[in-house]
């Protein structure tokens, strides 16, 4: 149940905007009934006389006086919301714990080969939380290496990060031709300093085939690639970066080493 906590305070930004949806779906019906309810067919003799501003009133004097009636409406729509949110989270939490190689997809991974223990990371290269985040597991994973496998995840917030997503579709070109993870560290270490020039000459710099990484970078096959991702995010619940999970379960928000350390050891101890 600590990944159902974890994760409320991620889904609250969309926890209000379905909010704010519902409420004016509510107000349309109202809107709606009253409309039909005052209708009827006009004569020939009748002139058409807008209703727009009556519709209004009473609408305004049925919220005024039934306050309540919405706002319980709108709590129970979020409650169900939740419920089903949390179903699907546990479905996640299950078939990680049931079978973490399940969730690797054909995501990148270093590590161990057995992936028996799997570290799933969904972060986002213009996120600098995830650098610190980033800083952290490469120190974790330099000593559990031969343990752990390492999952990489896109989870580009393109609304507040405007390089994130040509920093992904960047990286997933580098990984084609097997350098991911050398493309990875080069773009957390200079985050400061993301833009085409960086793309470019961190691809010359690990030798990459320049024509293909281009190619691969502004292919369908990218957007496809990171679209994925974003939508096993989207299903978990996951609206912020970083967010790890070790064997389903879940760290996000400030990483620290010592978190990680004793999430081994609780995985291991399973």
């Amino acid at each position: 149940m600590n990944f159902i906590k974890d994760l409320k305070h991620q889904s609250s930004r969309f926890s209000g905007a379905l909010s704010l949806i519902f409420l004016v779906s509510v107000v349309g019906l109202i809107l709606l009934g009253l409309g039909l309810k005052n209708y009827s067919m006009p004569t020939p003799s009748e002139s058409y006389q807008p209703v727009d501003s009556q519709l209004e009133a009473k609408v305004l004097q049925v919220i005024r006086k039934h306050p309540e009636v919405v706002l319980e409406s709108v709590s129970a729509y979020q409650l169900k919301k939740q419920e089903q949110q949390q179903k699907i989270q546990m479905a996640f939490l299950q078939k990680m714990k049931a079978n973490p190689k399940s969730v690797i997809g054909e995501s990148p991974t270093t590590g161990a080969h057995e992936q028996k223990i799997v570290l799933i990371n969904f972060s986002d290269f213009q996120c600098p939380y995830c650098v610190k985040a980033h800083q952290t597991v490469k120190q974790f994973m330099a000593t559990h290496q031969d343990k752990v496998t390492l999952v990489y995840k896109h989870l580009p917030l393109t609304s507040i990060h405007p390089e994130a997503m040509s920093a992904a579709k960047a990286s997933w070109a580098a990984s084609q031709q097997g350098k991911f993870w050398e493309f990875h560290d080069a773009l957390f270490e200079n985050q400061d300093k993301l833009s085409e020039s960086l793309y470019v000459t961190t691809a010359k710099t690990l030798n990459l085939d320049l024509k293909r990484f281009n190619q691969d970078r502004n292919s369908s096959a990218a957007i496809a690639a990171i679209k994925k991702d974003i939508e096993l995010a989207q299903q978990i619940g996951v609206d912020s970066t970083p967010m790890l999970a070790m064997n389903g379960e879940p760290l996000n928000g400030d990483i620290q080493l010592a978190s990680l350390e004793a999430l081994l050891i609780k995985v291991r101890s399973k």
